[in-house]
């Protein structure tokens, strides 16, 4: 008989989500910056210079790492991590770069309160306020042409200050998320550790699930991976996990892996 839709497995999901990216402010944002800043140095840098290519590439990098960063999350917190801050830090260098820009032609850098730097930001809450079925929602190409659509008559200006000023505008916002999302990663990281301790809870927790739904087969003691203690606060099995700081930061001990909602812990043997 052929299956039915009750008796096919199942698909399978992986321990940790990724791949989202294209979703993040942050990349939407660095999507603006990086299309702007190519338009502002085709029609303002000089070909000539090699400044033209940092700060393309710069602008690249910040949009680039984000989505690169996203997908290593998948199996590595620290790699994650490290991606994301590289996309920050470039596109601090292409902050510099347009600052340095106004500055080396004697033109105006808008102050982060005034009127031409707030009519800027009000257009990111426009696009928070729009409704999630708008255009400027979505994560495909129709929103990037949207977004950018929002954003030229600052981006497509004749005036290079304003071109500059818009885009420094942005690589603020862009900062902004970014650490928010740093931070973000960092909290996730210390509540619930990286991926391979996820993966040795989440292995912990289908050998429980085996052990309670068949007895037959009794505990193997010559197997290191299954001489594994009973949390002595709530007899929950442990995971081993590395210590995040303290004194005895870096080295191992076991944590409950009912976590958070049992905190007990183990000294490693």
């Amino acid at each position: 008989m052929p299956e039915t839709p009750e008796d096919s497995p199942q698909p399978k999901r992986r321990l940790r989500a990724s791949g989202g990216y294209r979703k993040l402010r942050g990349f939407q944002t660095t999507t603006l910056i990086y299309d702007g800043t190519v338009s502002f140095c085709r029609r303002f840098v000089s070909g000539y210079s090699r400044t033209q290519d940092q700060m393309v590439q710069a602008a690249r990098s910040g949009r680039q790492n984000i989505a690169e960063g996203n997908r290593a999350g998948a199996v590595s917190t620290k790699s994650e991590l490290k991606l994301t801050n590289v996309a920050r830090a470039s596109l601090e260098e292409l902050l510099l770069d347009f600052e340095d820009y106004l500055r080396q032609n004697d033109l105006t850098l808008w102050q982060p309160d005034g009127d031409e730097a707030q009519k800027v930001r009000q257009l990111g809450s426009q696009i928070r306020s729009a409704p999630e079925d708008s255009p400027l929602h979505s994560p495909k190409d129709t929103g990037d042409r949207a977004r950018s659509k929002l954003y030229a008559p600052y981006i497509e200006h004749k005036d290079p200050t304003i071109v500059a000023n818009a885009l420094i505008c942005l690589i603020h916002q862009a900062n902004y998320l970014l650490d928010q999302q740093l931070i973000g990663l960092e909290q996730a990281f210390i509540k619930g550790g990286g991926f391979s301790e996820q993966l040795a809870a989440a292995r912990i927790q289908e050998r429980r699930h085996k052990d309670r739904s068949d007895q037959t087969h009794p505990t193997d003691l010559t197997d290191p991976s299954k001489a594994i203690p009973k949390c002595p606060d709530c007899g929950e099995l442990m995971a081993l996990r590395t210590a995040r700081q303290g004194k005895g930061q870096g080295s191992l001990f076991w944590g409950c892996t009912a976590y958070p909602n049992c905190k007990g812990t183990a000294p490693v043997e």
